[in-house]
C-alpha cells in the first residue's frame, strides 16, 4: 500500500474499502496494525489497549455502511428537499395539490435563491435580530451563526439574503478538493460586514449536511496524524481543510492549473481583502464539522506562523463543534492563542450530540481545549470547562435527556407566545423535536438553537464575553 512519507511523528490513517471482515476480526486479536490491509500507518506502530482497536473498528464498519447507503442517502435527502421547496413556492401543501391537478407546479431551480437546503427549512430565519447592534458583546456570536446556517445554502440563495437583508457584501462561496476523497468536499463563504467599525470579514465554513454520506464519512473517521511539536490531530478534519497527500502542509503551494484546496485559497482570499482593507479584521466561524474547520483553520495559520493575519484575527466563535487533537495539541493550541491574543468562543447548546465526540477517555485521545460557553434549554448561558456529560452516553444521564428532549418539544409551542412569533418552528422541526424523544441531542445539534440561543440567551452580570480567555 501506499504510505505516508515522514512528514509526521506518527499518522494512522483509515482505508475503510479495503477492510474484510476477517481483516477486522484480527484487528482486534492483535496489537500489531502494520500489517492491517484497511490501515496505513508509521512504522512500528502499536495499539495494545483493545478499547482503541475496537473504536477503530467501530469507525472503519460505520463508514463502510456509510459507503452502502450513499445512494440511498442522496435520494431521500434530493427528495426532501425537492418537495420542501415546492411545497414553499407554491404556497403550502393544500395549493401544491391544486397546482399539480392543474399542470401548473412550481419548481424552483435548485441554484435559485428560491431554493433553500433542509438546514434552511429547519430554520427559515434569515434577518439579524436588530435588537443586537454591532457594539453589543452578542453581535458577532449572531453574525457567526447566521452565517455558519447560511453556509449549507447555494451561492444565489446566500448573495440574494447578505445583500439584501444584511445589507452587507457577499464577496463569494467557495468549493474545495479533497486529496484524499478525491473531489469537491469542503465548502466555505465570504463575507464583508461594512456595518461595523472597522469592518469585519467573515469565514463561515459549512457543516456536515444532513444527507451526505461523504461529509458523515469525515466526522466518524478517526484517523490521525502526529504533528511535531503540536500533537495529534484529527485526521478526517485534516483531509478536508486540504492536506496535501504526500506533502502534509507546505507553507506556500503553487494552485495555478490545480484543485482549489480550503487553507491555502481562503487563506490568500484573506491577503487579498485585509490588503485592500487595512484597518478590517476578520473571524472564522462554523457549525458542526465546519467549527473543526475554522479552529484547525487558526492552528494551521499558527503552524506557518502567519503573524500578519493572526493579529487581524478577531477572534473564532464555532457552534457544537466535535473534538478535533489530543491534549499535547490542546495545550500548543492555548500557548499560542494566548501569544497572539486570538479568542475562541466555543458554543454548545444542552444536550448536542456532536461536541461530545470522539470521545475523551482512556481508549481515544480526543478532548476539547478550550472553554465552553454552554446552553441549558432554558437558553441560559455559563462559561464551563467543559460541557456537562461530556461523553454523552452515560447510564446517569438518560433521564435526564429524556425529559428535556419532551420539555423542548413543549417549549417549540409556548416560545412564540413568549418572546414572538419569530421563534415560532414549523412542522418539520416538530418532527425532528419527536425524534429527539427516542434519540435525545439529535435535533438539538441543528443551528435553530443555536440561532435562538445567542439571540436570547442570559449569563449572570459578572460574565463578560470579551474576558472569555482571561484566566486562562
Amino acid at each position: 500500500m501506499d504510505s505516508e512519507p515522514q512528514l509526521y511523528k506518527d499518522y494512522l490513517l483509515l482505508k475503510p474499502k479495503e477492510a474484510s471482515v476477517l481483516e477486522l476480526c484480527c484487528l482486534l486479536c492483535s496489537s500489531n496494525i502494520t500489517n492491517r490491509r484497511f490501515i496505513d500507518c508509521s512504522e512500528g506502530l502499536e495499539i495494545r489497549e483493545f478499547g482503541q482497536r475496537w473504536l477503530l473498528l467501530i469507525s472503519v464498519v460505520a463508514q463502510k455502511v456509510l459507503v452502502a447507503l450513499e445512494p440511498f442517502l442522496k435520494i431521500v435527502g434530493d427528495m426532501l428537499e425537492l418537495w420542501l421547496n415546492r411545497i414553499a413556492s407554491n404556497g403550502g401543501i393544500i395549493r401544491l395539490f391544486f397546482n399539480i391537478l392543474r399542470g401548473k407546479m412550481i419548481t424552483p431551480e435548485r441554484s435559485s435563491a428560491e431554493f433553500s437546503t433542509v438546514v434552511g427549512y429547519l430554520d427559515p430565519r434569515v434577518d439579524l435580530d436588530k435588537n443586537i447592534h454591532e457594539k453589543d458583546p452578542k453581535y458577532k456570536g449572531l453574525l457567526s451563526i447566521m452565517a455558519s446556517k447560511f453556509a449549507y445554502e447555494n451561492e444565489q440563495f446566500i448573495s440574494t439574503m447578505i445583500t439584501n437583508h444584511w445589507d452587507m457584501e457577499f464577496l463569494g462561496q467557495y468549493s474545495f478538493w479533497n486529496d484524499y476523497q478525491k473531489h469537491e468536499s469542503t465548502k466555505a463563504m465570504i463575507v464583508k460586514d461594512t456595518k461595523s467599525e472597522p469592518n469585519l470579514i467573515v469565514v463561515a465554513f459549512r457543516g456536515t449536511t444532513p444527507f451526505d454520506a461523504e461529509q458523515w464519512k469525515t466526522d466518524i473517521d478517526i484517523s490521525w496524524f502526529d504533528l511535531p511539536n503540536v500533537g495529534k490531530i484529527h485526521g478526517g478534519f485534516m483531509k478536508a481543510l486540504g492536506l496535501l497527500k504526500n506533502r502534509g502542509w507546505p507553507k506556500e503551494i503553487d494552485e495555478r492549473g490545480t484543485h482549489r484546496y480550503a487553507y491555502y485559497t481562503i487563506r490568500e482570499e484573506l491577503r487579498a481583502i485585509l490588503r485592500e482593507n487595512k484597518d478590517a479584521k476578520f473571524i472564522l466561524t462554523g457549525h458542526s464539522l465546519g467549527g473543526a474547520l475554522a479552529i484547525l483553520f487558526t492552528a494551521v495559520l499558527i503552524i506557518h506562523e502567519e503573524e500578519w493575519l493572526l493579529e487581524k484575527l478577531e477572534g473564532v466563535y464555532t457552534f457544537g463543534q466535535p473534538r478535533v487533537g489530543d491534549q499535547k495539541f490542546g495545550e500548543f493550541m492555548k500557548s499560542k492563542m494566548k501569544m497572539y491574543d486570538v479568542k475562541c468562543f466555543r458554543y454548545v447548546y444542552c444536550n448536542d450530540l456532536v461536541p461530545r465526540v470522539p470521545y475523551d477517555d482512556q481508549s481515544l485521545f480526543f478532548k476539547h481545549f478550550s472553554p465552553c460557553l454552554y446552553f441549558n434549554s432554558l437558553y441560559q448561558g455559563k462559561i464551563l470547562e467543559e460541557e456537562p456529560n461530556k461523553n454523552y452516553y452515560s447510564l446517569l444521564w438518560v433521564i435526564p435527556k429524556m425529559l428535556n428532549a419532551v420539555w423542548e418539544v413543549v417549549r417549540g409551542f409556548l416560545l412564540p407566545f413568549v418572546v414572538g412569533r419569530e421563534y415560532k418552528q414549523n412542522w418539520l422541526m416538530v418532527m425532528f423535536r419527536l425524534v429527539g424523544l427516542t434519540f435525545p441531542g439529535v435535533p438539538a445539534h441543528f443551528p435553530t438553537d443555536y440561532v435562538t440561543a445567542v439571540r436570547l440567551g442570559s449569563f449572570n452580570e459578572h460574565l463578560e464575553l470579551q474576558d472569555f480567555f482571561k484566566d486562562d
